[in-house]
């Protein structure tokens, strides 16, 4: 059994590590500025972190190699889909709105919401996988008919079906339908929930 210092140091590496393979990168094994490897791997040292030695991290680089594996095995399963640096997942289960939003964040992302045309694409993939609308991360502003991320971003991608939104301040949140067009709905149907992290 790992200590909890051992542990603790993986995951800080990991959480460094995994940007550059998210970005479809080859991650170098020290991507980070002041990381740097001593002779023939014994020693490395991040500014922060206690000194990471020997086998540890050859631990730390299995548990990299892991973790990129199951990633793979996830992409192939259909479970997880990949835009530019982000990653959707599905549960598979369908939820209202908030609940949505809820559960995404318990598990360390948030809903899904899409900024250009792959994004819709990687969504997309789980509407059409599980033939069910999902609710996206954007929602009316103050101003009825003007949407927008549930950050407060506007909006700089849509991709609104037909004549909508047509809710005019009744609909408030946004679903994806199968074909990938936008309409917008009230928050208390229960869609797929689709996570981006």
């Amino acid at each position: 059994m790992q200590s909890p210092q051992l542990v603790h140091k993986i995951l800080g590496l990991i959480l460094l590590l995994l940007p550059c393979h998210a970005q479809g990168k080859a991650a170098p094994v020290f991507p980070v500025p002041g990381f740097r490897a001593e002779e023939r791997l014994s020693q490395a040292y991040l500014p922060g972190f206690p000194s990471v030695a020997g086998n540890e991290m050859e631990d730390v680089l299995q548990l990299r190699d892991r973790i990129l594996k199951l990633e793979r095995v996830l992409r192939l399963q259909g479970k997880i889909t990949t835009s530019g640096g982000k990653i959707f997942a599905t549960n598979g289960k369908t939820a209202d709105f908030h609940t949505t939003v809820k559960t995404c964040q318990e598990a360390g992302g948030c809903i899904a919401s899409p900024r250009n045309a792959d994004e819709n694409a990687a969504i997309l993939h789980f509407v059409k996988q599980f033939n069910r609308y999902a609710y996206l991360g954007i929602k009316e502003a103050l101003i009825p008919g003007k949407f927008q991320f549930l950050s407060g971003a506007e909006l700089s991608y849509t991709n609104w079906y037909s004549r909508e939104p047509s809710g005019k301040g009744e609909e408030e949140c946004v679903e994806m339908y199968t074909d990938g067009t936008w309409n917008d709905k009230k928050c208390n149907q229960n869609r797929l929930v689709v996570c981006q992290f």
